[in-house]
């Protein structure tokens, strides 16, 4: 899960990390009055951040100086409501205006490759760090860290060194780094960025932007309720989660459920292929219902991608393991009869490809239950066609 920078930077100064102060505001009459508190503590000079996940703010026109807080409120109007990179800005930060002497780069990352963590430092920030490291691989400095010993003060200070921090700079952003650490470990995040990292006229070191990714296999173990993101998710997505189910809407017309990711992901691409030969159809969403394909499950599953109004056939694809393919087969009929119950009639055609641990069983138990718009094939591709084909002539109204 990414953060927005307010939220990274509320996030930092719970660890002691030295930011730049600002509040964050949804409107241009809220962004004003933000504006107005600084002025009226003698910083009548603010910056008008766009709070999107993404880079290349400044570029594209999401961040502004103000110099009063009428300036502020037309700015933030200016740029609340702007798309920047597909992202819809909807709150700003108005932060204070710093006096900026210099700007490095510094983050806590994962480096995968090694499986190990990694901090990188240079002391050209404030541009994007991909540029520097194809541009001057040599001003970026990558220093493996060691999990069971982590960064302790004289860590600290070989990352800063090692990415050439003037000596006057170094003892504030080792101090900053030492912390950084401590959010990147304790709220268990992948990455932990501060760019651009800045030494002030005044000689401080703090963190002017920043940028963190937590690791959501974590969510059972820390409290991120408040990072949550309503304006940029689905509702279906809202409601699969409260339902415990691991969908993703995506744009196409055939409805996917299936068990274990990577049969899904399987399942996606053969859609997508056979949807060629039907102008294009493709998979409406991705659907994992893990090992546990119980009536209430297969319910709940039906429910949401039938809810999904573009939605035109279904595709359940299943290979029986664990859970084998006659409780699959039971909980679809349970499953139609509870929708029925509901007062959600079922009338989209729905393909059903049962394979693997008691597949023959299952097949019969559908064949017995003859319901109406469920169809069984017998190979995943010969499925993925069915349902392009079926997910097209609806949509032509055949």
């Amino acid at each position: 899960m990414d953060l927005f920078e307010y939220q990274a930077k509320e996030l930092f100064a719970e660890y002691g990390v030295l930011i730049q102060r600002g509040r964050v505001a949804s409107t241009a009459a809220e962004a004003e009055s933000i504006a107005a508190e600084f002025a009226a503590s003698g910083k009548p000079q603010v910056v008008i951040k766009a709070q999107v996940k993404t880079g290349g703010r400044g570029k594209a026109g999401g961040v502004k100086l103000a110099g009063s807080p009428a300036e502020a409120r037309a700015k933030a109007e200016a740029i609340l409501g702007m798309d920047i990179k597909g992202h819809t800005v909807h709150s700003v930060l108005v932060a204070e205006d710093i006096d900026i002497a210099e700007e490095y780069y510094l983050s806590f990352l994962i480096d995968r490759a090694e499986r190990t963590f990694l901090a990188m430092c240079s002391v050209e920030g404030g541009v994007e760090i991909e540029e520097v490291a194809r541009t001057k691989p040599e001003a970026l400095a990558r220093i493996p860290v060691d999990p069971l010993t982590g960064v302790d003060g004289v860590t600290a200070l070989q990352i800063v060194r090692a990415g050439g921090l003037p000596e006057y700079a170094q003892a504030g952003a080792a101090e900053l780094a030492e912390r950084l650490w401590a959010v990147f470990t304790d709220e268990d995040a992948t990455l932990a960025e501060v760019n651009p990292l800045v030494y002030t006229g005044d000689g401080r070191v703090l963190a002017l932007d920043a940028k963190v990714t937590l690791d959501d296999n974590a969510a059972f173990r820390q409290d991120w309720a408040a990072f949550t993101d309503t304006t940029a998710v689905d509702p279906l997505e809202a409601r699969a989660r409260a339902k415990h189910l691991n969908y993703v809407k995506l744009d196409g017309a055939v409805g996917i459920i299936g068990n274990g990711a990577g049969l899904v992901m399987s399942t996606l691409d053969v859609v997508a292929y056979a949807g060629e030969d039907f102008g294009g159809v493709r998979p409406a969403n991705f659907l994992d219902i893990g090992g546990g394909a119980s009536a209430e499950v297969m319910a709940n599953g039906l429910d949401i991608v039938l809810s999904d109004p573009d939605v035109r056939s279904v595709l359940v694809n299943v290979f029986g393991g664990i859970t084998a393919c006659d409780a699959v087969a039971n909980g679809i009929v349970s499953a139609m009869a509870l929708l029925a119950e509901r007062g959600d009639q079922v009338t989209h055609p729905i393909v059903v490809r049962l394979d693997g641990n008691k597949a023959a069983e299952g097949r019969a138990i559908l064949d017995e239950a003859a319901l109406p718009v469920v169809q069984q094939v017998a190979t995943m591709d010969n499925a993925a066609r069915r349902a392009a084909e079926l997910a097209a002539a609806a949509a032509n109204g055949v």
